[in-house]
């Protein structure tokens, strides 16, 4: 089933040794703050001078550069959307953020990524909202004819990994097993 090829840990995303981690970037695609200032400090200074080269990046989209000096050989790059009210199209393009992201791993050959929390730090999304936005998007990609094996969210606190773990259990149970 598709929830036996997801993972959830509490870790630095950054420190992860797959074949592409996600950077929940701003549109400049520049650096920031949270996940994103991060990502561009442990990848050093390439990741920048590759970003200046890709013009920027429109929420829910992704794009892909080379990890630089991560363990991962590349950074996917997505803009999530900033949490207003719910009713500004947030679902969708958080969800677009997942498709995208899990499309650009499937189209160079990637068979294992790592996401963050897109959008639930500095941009407000709600935990829970946004983390079964994430399940669901993994649920309907994952066993498609793609490269894309194995999905670890890597969870910045104990908070955001409970979140994941009881809506995953949730599902599972839903899509019928015990486990």
């Amino acid at each position: 089933m598709w929830y036996d090829q997801v993972t959830i840990v509490t870790a630095d995303i950054t420190g992860l040794s797959v074949d592409a981690i996600v950077n929940a970037a701003n549109s400049t695609l520049l650096g920031g703050g949270g996940v994103d200032g991060a990502i561009h400090r442990a990848a050093g200074p390439g990741l920048l001078s590759e970003c200046m080269l890709l013009g920027g990046c429109p929420t829910g989209s992704a794009k892909i550069t080379k990890g630089h000096r991560l363990p991962a050989r590349y950074v996917i790059h997505t803009v999530g959307p900033v949490w207003r009210d719910g009713n500004r199209e947030e679902d969708s393009l958080l969800a677009s953020c997942y498709r995208s992201s899990f499309l650009v791993a499937a189209t160079n050959g990637l068979s294992t990524i790592a996401f963050p929390a897109i959008s639930t730090g500095a941009y407000g999304y709600p935990h829970e909202r946004a983390c079964r936005i994430a399940l669901a998007e993994m649920r309907s990609l994952l066993g498609k004819n793609t490269t894309v094996r194995q999905v670890t969210f890597a969870c910045f606190n104990n908070q955001t990994y409970q979140c994941y773990c009881n809506v995953l259990a949730e599902m599972s149970i839903a899509d019928g097993s015990s486990g």
